[in-house]
């Protein structure tokens, strides 16, 4: 025991230290584990800045949330590629914003109380909010308005008190987008000495002789270009070659498409189905049963439906079932419910009076009345109407829907199927001059039937759909052959070599380019966000594996890596060895003279008995000769005072060749639009009318100078 009593005491500090030591270890390890640091928080909720302002993780989320909605309230199909798109969207609009934001507080432009008051309560409000708060005589009540808002904001739920917080919001922003706007067109200004210098300039009119050579003339194969010199020329022209990140890659596709077996099998499963949905009494509550939501309860004339086999379908009788039929990439029934005689077209008017309205800024459902309050003045306009009233000035003042409202609530040739089953059947089962108040979902109409057209059967059918999908074989199969290749592929040259080998079963080696950090879409692939971080995830020439992306497992190796910042010399070679090339050519060439041009005589023999042409009514703004139409430097050599009458000394290096030139003559002729106060005004209201529609072109110029930063791949 006193062995070991000594060793404890002469060497418990240094298992002490040890310890410490492999605790350290223990968590520096961990925290490179999960992404983090011991330095800087690794749960940074910061997914981007913009000029140095932060964007939250969660607000960027509610915001994507909002955009998101909004996109399925206007018919966008859900899924991940909806979601990425509203992730963009939302990014998009608040780096716009933030950008706005920043250029409006350095120049001091504010919105005060007041002016806030009027934006929402003034003689321009907003129309939902005249809408919401017009009573019967069409008048907007803004006290009313206010007091109501008002009250929300003070003792609302949460949720209603940020809904209000963001459309104020939204207005503020478009408010400031216009003041902003107005700013810049409004003080646009063209000096009298630069339309004075204009107009002088457009007045000239020039001849000269010349002998061209064409670069074509001497071969691409007697000049090279060099990496350092086209890095030179990338170095002296960056903002020429600026680049955001990217990658590329090769890949290959394995079909998981369905089989014939599987066809087969959707079809059995389906047929199955078919007693129960013969026998059912409520045929849209049993295909709500089966996940189809798409039963149009109503009336629909023959010309307007468009499915396979409808001929077949229209000859069956009602309650009857026609299929299984192919219809694209589903096995379908269709039930017979009905068949009527009903007009081709019909022609109505109407005033809306809604319960629920689509929030404009958030793409929201939300409530604007109650029940009981749409039906009172719904029936006050019906009362109003058959008293006499005009129709016009009450759909003005009282109705609700944006798409007929400024046509006097009418709308024209309407065919079935185009509106809602109630107001479908309504229309077309009343004759003609019928009026009446229908309540929907969303509020009451008040609807005339003005005219009908035409007259055909209509047929009111179910349809029951079963998508045609994979097995779990053919899924297996699929996967299976994939990881066989990406097993036997692992650098670029085992790649290309068994991806030769399967081009006798017809699967190709293709590519694909420019894929973003936050893309979800690759090109001829379709939407996959693993994918895409997959690709950043991984190294030059790696091979990644498989991973399935629409009806396909894919294996890609990565070809190509692009920092942000200047192009590498590689991807700038294409664009800048051709003009690199052109320039040697005119160096060789211009040698053919010696150091000076000294006549138009000399440069024909030196260049090989190229013939002397004449250019001439030449104009500074433009050319009409087709010699030198495209060629400014020539141009400008004509219209240069020193050159007048003379013989340019320099060969001059052209877009397609070199040009040894003489100035005959330069004169000035009258041009019309000379009045120089007309032409300042005409700019000025030219360049005050661009202002107006370009504000989206403003926001587009200060993004791009904008200093932003976005870091939601590494999130998202």
């Amino acid at each position: 025991m006193s062995v070991i009593q000594k060793i404890q005491d002469k060497y418990a500090k240094l298992m002490a230290i040890i310890i410490a030591l492999a605790l350290m270890i223990f968590v520096v390890m961990l925290a490179f584990e999960n992404g983090g640091s011991l330095f800087r928080g690794g749960n940074s909720s910061t997914i981007g800045k913009v000029n140095g302002a932060s964007i939250d993780r969660e607000d960027f989320i509610r915001m994507t949330d909002q955009e998101e909605e909004y996109m399925k309230n206007q018919g966008y199909p859900g899924g991940a590629g909806l979601r990425q798109m509203a992730m963009d969207q939302a990014w998009d609009r608040e780096v716009k914003r933030m950008v706005m934001s920043s250029e409006t507080e350095k120049l001091g432009m504010q919105i005060g109380k007041k002016e806030l008051g009027d934006i929402l309560y003034g003689p321009n409000a907003p129309q939902d909010l005249k809408q919401k708060f017009t009573d019967a005589n069409g008048v907007f009540n803004a006290q009313q308005a206010k007091a109501q808002i008002d009250q929300s904001l003070k003792k609302g739920p949460p949720e209603q008190r940020a809904q209000i917080n963001a459309y104020v919001d939204g207005l503020e922003s478009a408010r400031m987008n216009e003041k902003y706007n107005s700013l810049l067109t409004n003080s646009t200004n063209f000096p009298k000495w630069q339309i004075e210098k204009q107009t002088a300039d457009n007045s000239q009119l020039a001849k000269i002789s010349l002998v061209r050579e064409f670069y074509t003339s001497v071969p691409d194969s007697s000049v090279k270009v060099s990496d350092k010199e086209i890095g030179d020329y990338i170095a002296r022209h960056k903002d020429d070659f600026k680049q955001d990140e990217s990658r590329s890659i090769s890949y290959v596709a394995f079909s998981a498409l369905p089989t014939a077996s599987d066809s087969l099998a959707t079809r059995d499963k389906l047929l199955a189905m078919r007693p129960q949905f013969d026998s059912t009494k409520d045929v849209k509550q049993y295909l709500e049963s089966q996940g189809i939501q798409t039963f149009f309860d109503g009336y629909i004339n023959g010309f307007k439906i468009q499915i396979p086999a409808k001929d077949s379908i229209f000859k069956i009788p009602v309650g009857s079932i026609y299929g299984p039929y192919v219809d694209g990439p589903s096995y379908s029934l269709a039930k017979m419910i009905g068949v009527r005689t009903q007009p081709d077209t019909v022609k109505i008017r109407h005033i809306l009076i809604a319960t629920t309205q689509r929030d404009q800024q958030t793409g929201e459902t939300v409530t604007v009345r109650d029940t009981a309050s749409a039906k009172k003045l719904i029936d006050s306009i019906q009362l109003a109407i058959a008293r006499g009233s005009n129709f016009d000035t009450l759909v003005t003042k009282l109705s609700e829907d944006p798409g007929s409202k400024d046509k006097g609530g009418v709308y024209d040739n309407v065919t079935a199927g185009m509106m809602g089953s109630l107001f479908n059947d309504f229309i077309f089962n009343h004759p003609v001059g019928t009026k009446g108040v229908l309540k929907v979902e969303y509020g009451y109409h008040y609807i005339e039937i003005l005219s009908q057209k035409g007259s055909s059967p209509a047929y009111k059918i179910a349809y029951l759909s079963q998508p045609i999908e994979a097995s779990g074989e053919t899924d297996q199969a699929a996967n299976s052959q994939a990881n066989l290749f990406a097993g036997d592929s692992r650098d670029q040259k085992l790649f290309d070599a068994n991806a030769d080998k399967l081009r006798a079963k017809g699967i190709n080696k293709l590519f694909a380019g420019n894929i973003l950090p936050n893309a979800s879409d690759v090109q001829g692939l379709g939407s996959s966000r693993n994918f895409v971080k997959d690709i950043y995830q991984a190294k030059l020439g790696e091979v990644l594996q498989p991973e399935r992306v629409g009806d396909n497992y894919v294996v890609a190796i990565i070809t190509e890596i692009n920092e942000k910042g200047t192009q590498s010399v590689a991807k700038a070679r294409m664009m800048v060895e051709p003009l690199l090339r052109n320039h040697k050519k005119a160096e060789v060439l211009a040698n053919k003279l010696g150091k000076n041009v000294t006549s138009l005589e000399a440069a024909s023999t030196a260049w090989g008995g190229k013939p002397i042409e004449i250019a001439d009514s030449l104009r500074m703004n433009g050319s009409r000769s087709e010699i030198v139409a495209n060629e400014p430097k020539v141009i400008g050599a004509a219209f240069n005072p020193a050159n007048k009458g003379k013989i340019v000394s320099q060969v001059i290096e052209g877009t397609s060749g070199v040009f040894a030139v003489r100035v005959d003559n330069v004169s000035a002729t009258a041009v019309a639009d000379a009045n120089v106060a007309d032409q300042r005004k005409a700019k000025y209201q030219e360049a005050k009318m661009k202002g107006m529609y370009g504000a989206q072109m403003l926001l587009q110029t200060l993004k791009d100078a904008a200093d932003i930063k976005d870091d939601r791949s590494k999130f998202f």
